[in-house]
Formats: structure tokens, C-alpha cells, sequence
């Protein structure tokens, strides 16, 4: 069975074709995406759509190009339909009724956080874990418990990547900011204390944020004012670009490993799963897995290419969803650009 996933949630616009066999082992047959960027500022929704709705259909030829099948072959197409900004989901859940009538296929919409948890064991030896997932909008630390994803903590604010993109900006950095910040991080040297905010099992970043801001801000002489455009280069500061990236990484990401630590010791797991677009973050995965070592478990992280948002998962999703009995006729498609990862039923698991 050949299964087509479509990915339009936020600043991505992707397609992916896996084929999976009879005891539901996928293999990727190819997974393509184009990003909305920006030289300044962040994502605007609506032009993120227009975005998506203008590189669609190359993205699908491109897809089934390197694939090399033909679309007669393709049995089920899934889209993501929650959550997101709803500009883009309108794109991608339109692209999928109008292939699905075309190639008069079954049709599933899915969950995208579930999709990036999924996809990890799909494509990893993990079993049972705890899912640390950071991405841009969402941070959360999940458990697989009573047919439910539940959420053991998560961002009381606004989600890791976008912490780390609002930073980038106000650095000039542009969008998305994170790799960038991650190879100047690499080159800081003094770790500049900053706000720890862990609550219990949840995180905020937003006081982080305001103090990364003033930081940068903060010149070796006090009488010297910011004029002009904001340049992190070029301008005499307290406290250097690098350092404050390098602070920021060791900071926010030791917020994230102590909540999923936490969350491993309360339900007695031995697995740590990472998902999301920040889990490509090198020093992210390498603070998870000397946690891991630490207490004897494991820690499982993708390839890039399946942590970033992509098709791929969305097929592996539907594909599972499709299994357990779930699909809807194209004009049943919706989107749901606020449902949250414990609202989903999880019919395809036993346990």
C-alpha cells in the first residue's frame, strides 16, 4: 500500500510517499518540502498560504518524481488538519480533497503533533517513551497512557522555537533563526547566567526572552545609543552575540531535559523519544542522551529530514489511522487549527 501525506501546518509546505508492507513496517519512498522564509521579522500567516497554494502542485510532481511510481499507484492520502495556522492548513486540506477525488482514494486528516511522536516509532526501536516534542508553536512532554497522548508539562507561554526564532529576530537574524543560532552558540565561550523558569512540570520562556533582549541591548558605554538598523555585529556590547546564544541554548534546553527527566522518573520509563523541529538541534540531543546514560535508559532521535515538519509523518499517521478504521469522504475534510494532542482518541494503539 502506497500512502501520499500532506504537511501545511506553518511555515512548511511538504509531501511524502511511504509504502508500507502487510505487518505495517513503512519504508519512505520520498519526502520533499519547501519553506516560507523571511530576511526579516516572522511567519505572516496569510502569506504563508500563499506560499503553500503557490509551491503545491511542484511539490507533489517533485515527490512523485523521485518516488517513481505513478499516481494510479497512491491507495490513501492523509493531511494535516490540526492544529495550525489556519491559512496554511486551508491549502493543504484543499490539495488532498482534490487529489483524493482525482485519484478516488480514501482520505484521512491528522493530528500533526501525534504525527511528529509517531513517526519516531516508525522509524526508531523506541517502544514506550516519554516524547519531549519542540517545535515552533509547541513544547510539550507527552505520555502514552489510557488511549490518550496526556501531557505531563508543557509551555505555559510560547513554545521553544518560537522563543528561539523571536530572539533571532530581534537579533537581526531573520527567519528561521534557530540554526543560526545554534553555529553562533557554538562559538560562545561564557556562560551568562539567565532566568531558569521551570514550574513544576511545565516551562516559560517569555521572561528568558525579555532578559536575552535587554542583555543584548546592553552597551559598554551607557551614554552609546542604538541608531539605525539593528546590527548584532557590529556594535560594542556587555555581553556578546555568541555568548548570549550559547547562554541561551544551555538554559532553555536544561529547562526542557529536566521536565522530561522528571516526567521518566514519575511513570517509570526507559525511553526519551524527541521530536519537533528544535530536537535537530545537536546540543539539544547531546544534553538528552547524557541524561539518558545517567539513568541507564535510551534516547532516540530522527534524522533531520523527519524532525522538521514533513509529509512523511503525515503519511505514517494516516496510514495507521486508516488501519484502525478512521477516514472521511473529501467534502467531510476539516481543519482543526486548535485541537490539542490530548483531545485525540488514539484508536491505533492497544496500549
Amino acid at each position: 500500500m502506497i500512502i501520499l501525506g500532506i504537511e501545511s501546518t506553518a511555515h512548511t509546505f511538504g509531501v511524502g510517499l511511504i509504502k508500507a508492507n502487510f505487518k505495517g513496517r513503512i519504508k519512505v519512498l520520498s519526502n520533499i518540502h519547501e519553506m516560507y522564509t523571511t530576511k526579516k521579522g516572522g511567519i505572516i500567516p496569510f502569506e504563508a498560504g500563499k506560499h503553500h497554494k503557490k509551491v503545491c502542485d511542484k511539490v507533489y510532481k517533485e515527490t512523485i518524481k523521485k518516488a517513481k511510481i505513478r499516481e494510479s499507484n497512491i491507495s490513501l492520502i492523509s493531511y494535516s488538519s490540526s492544529p495550525g495556522l489556519p491559512p496554511c492548513l486551508i491549502v493543504g486540506r484543499n490539495f488532498a480533497r482534490e487529489l483524493a477525488l482525482k485519484l478516488n482514494v480514501p482520505l484521512v486528516g491528522v493530528n500533526h503533533c501525534i504525527a511528529h511522536l509517531e513517526i519516531g516509532k516508525s522509524l526508531t526501536s523506541a517502544r514506550d517513551p516519554v516524547l519531549l516534542y519542540c517545535s515552533g508553536a509547541n513544547t510539550q512532554v507527552i505520555v502514552f497512557t489510557e488511549g490518550k497522548y496526556r501531557i505531563f508539562g508543557e509551555t505555559l507561554d510560547v513554545g521553544i522555537g518560537n522563543f528561539i526564532d523571536s530572539f533571532g529576530r530581534y537579533i537581526g537574524l531573520g527567519f528561521p533563526a534557530g540554526p543560526k543560532i545554534e553555529k553562533l552558540a557554538l562559538k560562545g565561550k561564557k556562560f551568562i547566567k539567565l532566568p531558569y523558569l521551570v514550574k513544576g512540570m511545565d516551562v516559560a520562556f517569555s521572561g528568558l526572552l525579555t532578559n536575552l533582549k535587554k542583555k543584548f541591548d546592553s552597551k559598554t558605554q551607557e551614554n552609546q545609543r542604538f541608531s539605525g538598523p539593528r546590527n548584532c555585529f557590529t556594535i560594542s556590547r556587555e555581553f556578546s552575540v555568541k555568548d548570549l546564544c550559547f547562554s541561551l541554548q544551555e538554559t532553555a534546553f536544561a529547562m526542557l531535559i529536566e521536565t522530561a527527566e522528571r516526567a521518566m522518573a514519575h511513570c517509570g520509563k526507559k525511553e526519551l523519544l524527541l521530536g519537533g523541529g528544535v530536537a535537530c538541534n545537536k546540543r539539544l540531543q547531546e544534553m538528552a542522551a547524557i541524561m539518558c546514560k545517567e539513568r541507564g535508559a535510551k534516547c532516540f532521535a530522527l534524522p533531520n529530514e523527519f524532525n522538521v515538519d514533513n509529509g512523511v509523518m503525515i503519511a505514517d499517521l494516516g496510514y495507521k489511522m486508516f488501519k484502525s478504521g478512521i477516514s472521511v469522504s473529501p467534502s467531510q475534510a476539516e481543519i482543526y487549527p486548535y485541537q490539542r494532542t490530548n483531545e485525540v482518541k488514539v484508536k491505533w494503539r492497544k496500549k
